[in-house]
């Protein structure tokens, strides 16, 4: 595998100094401590998901979407719980890459019965309800 930092388009195209394009302005959530802060934060309750949202302080850096995900046991065993949260980061990839705010920490929470059964095109739609209600 060739290391990112290295020009494999040849010696006349100059290498891109962005990030990978699959997630390229999302950032994942991995401290415990910015879940409980966006906890303590604006929650909207959707039919297939919650979704926590705070907006970052001025000490952090605020130049990009964060997003976090996740299940607890009450959704079900260990591959209901990844059924679910494959869901929920395929939302979030195509939602709030357009609709999500530079700054603004994300998290989205599935239901147990509900997030791995609702239809795709649903749960796109609670994500875009769930942002317009927590942004007005």
């Amino acid at each position: 595998m060739t290391p990112p930092e290295d020009n494999v388009a040849g010696p006349d195209v100059p290498a891109s100094d962005g990030p990978a394009a699959v997630l390229s302005c999302l950032e994942v959530l991995q401290k415990r401590s910015d879940f409980l802060k966006a906890a303590r934060a604006r929650r909207q309750n959707v039919r297939g998901f919650i979704l926590q949202a705070r907006k970052r302080g001025p000490d952090e850096v605020a130049d990009h979407v964060r997003v976090g995900f996740t299940c607890s046991k009450k959704v079900g065993n260990a591959v209901a719980r990844n059924r679910a949260k494959r869901r929920l980061r395929a939302i979030a990839h195509e939602v709030l890459r357009v609709k999500g705010r530079a700054g603004w920490d994300y998290v989205l929470i599935g239901k147990a019965g509900v997030t791995a059964d609702r239809a795709y095109v649903d749960l796109v739609n609670d994500l875009r309800y769930a942002l317009k209600k927590v942004h007005s």
